[in-house]
């Protein structure tokens, strides 16, 4: 059997994305079976096969070391193949709408793995979930299930996002607050839920609750699901649903208590901790207008905050820029999860800025410490010319540097910008922001985005990591002190119709744990 087309051209071009779908595809695989060389295509990131008869993963599938993303959505799959999770860099991992019954309890080696989805399948019942220290966003809706995944024992520090919906669970385990310590969006919708365990109202950091179609024995916790927003379901499970540990439930008087003090200025508390001050949004405030149908398959997730009353010195500067580094090869896996920019916003002239999406050949910018600009196609041909360079210079396989982040642009005909309102390009994620808006030792306030092409929930807990960093740095006090604040404006992003996609800080988000107070301030 002669090498596929697709095959042939990754491989001469030494691509690490191929996709495969569609009829065209699935007449081959139908007739041939899937072409053999594809697994000798051993840099490859990113393999999509989908919407086709693709009916067994192959073994071959191990071969693919430097996997980082398999999606195998649409198919005719019956069974998950262990050797997936010999895969040592899988962190994306998508086998939805295809008709597996069963998952094996090796899921659990794949350490690595950021997001799960085995929606739209036929299982009956997932494993125990066991360390998986990286995940940020489970889907198994539209399966079989029967009970609640069993995650009392588990270590899942970051999952965020967990969908559930379209199945058949019972109840949800009271031990939920303590086990997903992170979790900010949960959708169990349309499954056989009769009663809510308290402990849904002691989680901090939820933010999306999604209780609509269970047959819920509280017919006035039912009427609340279909027509309130979150915020008054959770007060109403407080309020009314047992938790199992009754110590942990709270009274009216101490919630208004709570929320009292949760909004009272630092200077009135006397207690001794690092503080971050969230300013609310107004009318004033810089917004991020999203163009959604130019980003949806290429980066679409966004936030934006704004630091103010900096204080650097030159030993802080050095610091800052050490942590961003080194939160883009951690929390943001190697800006495989999400990349953070900062710019100085003296730098950005007044007015809202445009998320959006460009023709490589369309999109300027001067790109950080280099002094001419390059259209986004000039900069990824100049920087990969310096990246075979310096690797042959310096005897390597690997690139180093900005250099090792081409990769997440290749075959991309539309690359991810924001524009200030000049229409500048300030930012050309996830390779660099502009040297025009770049931070200094002098800036006293910096506009800061995260942006991913994972989820929202990527997008959140990145940024709660790199406001808690700056806190604790004490860049927004110059001192070297005990306690340190910060102070943070909200900013919107609202579609190219106006209406808010999203805000951070929320009320949900920066629900640290240790020695921080968060106080929620009008803007001034």
């Amino acid at each position: 059997m002669s090498a596929w087309p697709e095959v042939t051209t990754a491989k001469s071009e030494n691509r690490h994305e191929i996709k495969l779908a569609g009829a065209a595809i699935s007449n081959r695989i139908s007739e041939e079976g899937l072409d053999k060389n594809l697994f000798k295509l051993t840099n490859l990131n990113l393999l999509n096969i989908s919407d086709t008869c693709l009916s067994v993963i192959p073994d071959d599938i191990k071969l693919l070391v430097n996997l980082q993303s398999l999606l195998l959505y649409g198919n005719k799959i019956t069974e998950f193949n262990e050797n997936l999770t010999s895969l040592p860099k899988l962190k994306v991992l998508d086998l939805s709408r295809n008709q597996i019954t069963s998952i094996p309890e090796s899921l659990n080696k794949m350490k690595e793995l950021t997001s799960i989805n085995f929606s739209s399948n036929q299982i009956e019942q997932m494993p125990k979930f066991g360390d998986l220290p990286n995940l940020i966003t489970v889907d198994i809706s539209n399966n079989k299930l029967s009970s609640f995944p069993d995650t009392e024992n588990a270590n899942l520090p970051h999952l965020t996002d967990l969908k559930l919906k379209s199945n058949q669970i019972e109840s949800i385990p009271s031990y939920i607050a303590r086990s997903l310590p992170s979790l900010k969006n949960f959708d169990i919708e349309d499954n056989q839920l009769k009663t809510i365990p308290g402990e849904l109202a002691t989680m901090a950091k939820l933010k999306e609750l999604n209780l609509k179609g269970n047959k819920l024995a509280d017919k006035r916790l039912m009427k609340l699901v279909d027509q309130c927003r979150t915020k008054q379901v959770l007060d109403y499970i407080r309020e009314n649903c047992p938790t199992v540990d009754s110590t942990q439930s709270t009274s009216k008087g101490k919630g208004k208590k709570s929320k009292k003090q949760d909004e009272a200025p630092p200077e009135e508390s006397n207690e001794l901790c690092h503080s971050i001050k969230i300013l609310h949004v107004d009318d004033d405030t810089i917004k991020v207008t999203i163009v959604e149908q130019e980003l949806w398959n290429i980066r679409p997730f966004i936030l934006c905050c704004i630091v103010t009353e900096l204080n650097f010195t030159e030993a802080l500067f050095k610091m800052f820029i050490q942590m961003q580094n080194k939160l883009h090869d951690t929390v943001c896996d190697k800006r495989n999860v999400a990349t953070i920019a900062t710019h100085d916003i003296s730098k950005i002239p007044p007015g809202n800025i445009v998320y959006t999406a460009k023709l490589a050949s369309k999109l300027n910018i001067t790109p950080l410490s280099r002094s001419k600009q390059y259209t986004g196609e000039q900069l990824f041909q100049q920087l990969t010319a310096e990246a075979n360079s310096l690797r042959k210079e310096k005897k390597r396989n690997v690139y180093s540097g900005i250099h090792k982040y081409l990769y997440l642009l290749e075959g991309k005909p539309r690359y991810p910008c924001l524009e200030d309102a000049s229409g500048r390009v300030i930012s050309f994620p996830p390779i660099t922001n502009s040297d025009e808006t770049k931070m200094s030792p002098d800036s006293k306030s910096m506009l800061i985005e995260v942006t991913s092409h994972s989820s929202l929930g990527a997008c959140k807990t990145v940024m709660d990591k790199m406001l808690k960093e700056c806190l604790l740095l004490g860049i927004g006090d110059g001192e070297e002190s005990g306690f340190h604040t910060l102070s943070v404006q909200q900013v919107k992003i609202v579609d190219t119709e106006g209406n808010l996609k999203s805000v951070y800080p929320s009320r949900t988000d920066c629900a640290f744990d240790g020695n921080i107070k968060v106080y929620r301030l009008p803007k001034k």
